[in-house]
């Protein structure tokens, strides 16, 4: 049964890394990518870690979980309109932050340090590493295991960097520390990267990139406001509005003339549905959602447009095209990152907290690679022992860490390390 966009794609886009038969035919084979990753455990653990609040901190703020949950919907949206088939699309969002860690991007940095010797930690190679090797779905001929045993379509859509760490591409001189799989996943790297250009993301995947940028660079100024971090008429100070700007530019914008950074954020004042001021009351909930809803609508309608004036408006899937974005809109998704980032990512009550994250898997790494395979889940544990040498054994000690939430890192902390203590 094909869907009409999915008759774009090939039986090469359809192939899976272990040939499967289908038990039946009432769903498409990318409908299936996107129940696989849906019932996945990786997926249920999202909701407990942090996507910049932490989830225990407030009933309101988004977890990783509800973050993707979000990416898919805009994404499916945005893909459909392009014509490249939603359940890739949807596939790639809903699987885009599997492989992040405890403690968000501050846990992300602190595993890459502790396994630089052995090629580093990555989230979107984790996520690879999840959707091709962690997760338990498809076992090989050998038994081991392929993972979800994703479409090459719906692989090739989640890899946001598609290269490894010694082929990633300069950045305004700089090699990017951002790459999407590691070295002893290279075998089905190469399988669903096959007769792809050479470091180039097909069009679900930057749809998917494009999604993921609308959707946290909204929601987290949303989510900033309810939590009382910052009220948007805090920007006509000038002094807070500088920070903004310093933020954006350091941050999101290098080398983009802060006057040019201003008149992005003056851009978004301007609009009707700009919220300076929410009180906590129905009537200001509402205008801050219809604010959020606006802006992504904005941003989605003006990639569409931008998009559709040089392909038209046919159907656009794999590498038949690519998705523009307006410089001025890339400037307003960057403003809206860092109102989030001056607000609540910069603050100085937060750093004694980050140093403490980083302690708590520094610590971890150091207790589970000395006692062997006997505090690792039942299934690391089997990785453990099959590994060939201490290299090996680290990376099983860091897929054991990084599948950890939030509260399960605090808790094996406690009980491993024996020293209680409580992040605040």
């Amino acid at each position: 049964m094909a869907s009409e966009s999915q008759q774009v794609y090939l039986p090469h886009d359809e192939q899976r890394w272990v040939q499967e038969i289908p038990k039946n035919t009432l769903r498409t084979v990318f409908e299936r990518d996107r129940a696989r990753v849906l019932h996945s455990s990786a997926l249920r653990r999202l909701g407990a870690k942090t996507q910049v609040v932490a989830p225990d901190t407030d009933d309101f703020v988004r977890t990783r979980l509800t973050h993707s949950l979000e990416v898919a919907q805009i994404g499916r949206e945005l893909g459909r309109t392009l014509g490249c088939d939603p359940d890739v699309v949807d596939t790639a969002c809903l699987a885009h932050d599997l492989g992040h860690p405890p403690f968000g991007h501050n846990g992300e940095s602190m595993l890459n340090e502790l396994s630089h010797g052995i090629g580093g930690f990555e989230g979107n190679a984790q996520t690879l590493r999840l959707l091709t090797r962690l997760e338990s779905k498809v076992l090989t001929a050998d038994g081991g295991s392929a993972g979800l045993n994703l479409t090459r379509a719906s692989l090739d859509a989640s890899a946001k960097y598609p290269w490894t760490a010694p082929n990633a591409p300069l950045i305004n001189g700089s090699r990017t520390s951002k790459f999407g799989a590691y070295t002893d996943d290279l075998p089905v790297f190469e399988w669903l990267r096959r007769g792809a250009p050479e470091g180039k993301s097909c069009i679900e995947a930057q749809v998917m990139d494009l999604a993921d940028d609308i959707s946290y660079s909204v929601h987290d100024v949303e989510d900033a406001i309810v939590a009382g971090h910052v009220q948007l008429k805090w920007l006509t100070n000038q002094d807070q509005r500088n920070r903004v700007l310093g933020y954006t530019q350091q941050w999101y914008l290098p080398g983009v003339a802060t006057a040019e950074i201003d008149a992005a954020l003056h851009r978004l004042e301007a609009t009707d549905v700009w919220v300076r001021h929410a009180d906590g009351s129905r009537a200001s909930m509402a205008a801050l959602k219809d604010m959020t809803s606006q802006l992504i609508g904005r941003f989605c309608q003006s990639a569409v447009a931008a998009t559709q004036s040089i392909y038209g408006t046919g159907r656009l899937a794999r590498y038949a095209g690519d998705v523009v974005v307006p410089h001025e809109t890339l400037l307003e998704i960057a403003v809206m990152k860092g109102l989030a980032t001056t607000f609540v990512m910069t603050t100085d009550h937060r750093q004694p907290i980050y140093q403490r994250q980083k302690d708590i898997l520094s610590e971890l790494v150091a207790v589970l690679s000395a006692t062997g395979d006997a505090h690792l889940e039942t299934m690391f544990a089997a990785d453990w022992r099959a590994a060939n040498d201490d290299d090996a054994r680290l990376r099983v000690v860091i897929d054991q860490i990084a599948s950890l939430t939030d509260v399960s890192a605090l808790a094996l902390h406690e009980r491993l390390v024996g020293v209680e203590r409580t992040l605040l």
